[in-house]
């Protein structure tokens, strides 16, 4: 891959990384403009505080699948190394996080990465993604899942896979990613993080009122 090559392809990724569906299936079936509702991010997190279980579950699944698209930018030109995919792949989460269609805002970049991580690293994937879901299950809080969720990545990534571009990667993400929930980080210690409404965390709660 040439040098013009990647950057076409980088900035496809971005294009597809840019695509604000949280934004947009909030202003098309909700009638809500998410950017001025909860956190004001367009991702998965604020999703499901804003809109509900179902929009949640969607945006995570249409976040999850432009990531993967976004990382397959790297494939356009024939056959690349494998590390092409992680890199242009950036581009989508890049793009997911600074939206060119809502003034380069956007969200906290965690189901867009695992997308890029479904092309990378599809084992990983499929671990990361058990994670996830394991602690929403157990808290309930989708803030508690991306967080966790990328510190056990990083940490497998370095001491498992021994893969010195995912764990570069992963560690930097993993601070981006707490750095973007500070105020859910807040919350959460105070006990006033929001909940999706199904898990352990949810029910205890409801039990307690």
């Amino acid at each position: 891959m040439t040098v013009f090559h990647f950057v076409i392809s980088f900035l496809l990724a971005y294009f597809f990384g840019s695509m604000p569906f949280g934004y947009w299936i909030g202003m098309l079936f909700y009638k809500k403009n998410i950017l001025k509702l909860g956190s004001g991010n367009i991702g998965t997190t604020n999703t499901f505080r804003v809109l509900g279980t179902r929009a949640g579950v969607a945006v995570l699944l249409l976040d999850i699948f432009k990531g993967s698209v976004g990382a397959l930018m790297a494939y356009i030109w024939g056959p690349a190394p494998a590390w092409t995919v992680m890199v242009v792949g950036l581009g989508a989460i890049l793009g997911h996080t600074f939206s060119m269609w809502i003034g380069f805002k956007g969200g906290k970049a965690v189901a867009t990465s695992m997308g890029v991580l479904l092309m990378y690293n599809p084992t990983m994937f499929v671990i990361a993604f058990a994670i996830f879901l394991t602690v929403i299950l157990l808290t309930s809080m989708v803030s508690m899942a991306s967080m966790i969720g990328f510190t056990l990545v990083t940490l497998l990534s370095i001491f498992w896979l021994h893969d010195w571009l995912l764990s570069i990667i992963a560690f930097a993400l993993t601070i981006f990613v707490f750095y973007r929930h500070r105020e859910n980080i807040v919350r959460i210690k105070n006990g006033t993080e929001s909940m999706v409404h199904w898990g352990l965390g949810y029910w205890r709660s409801q039990s307690k009122n």
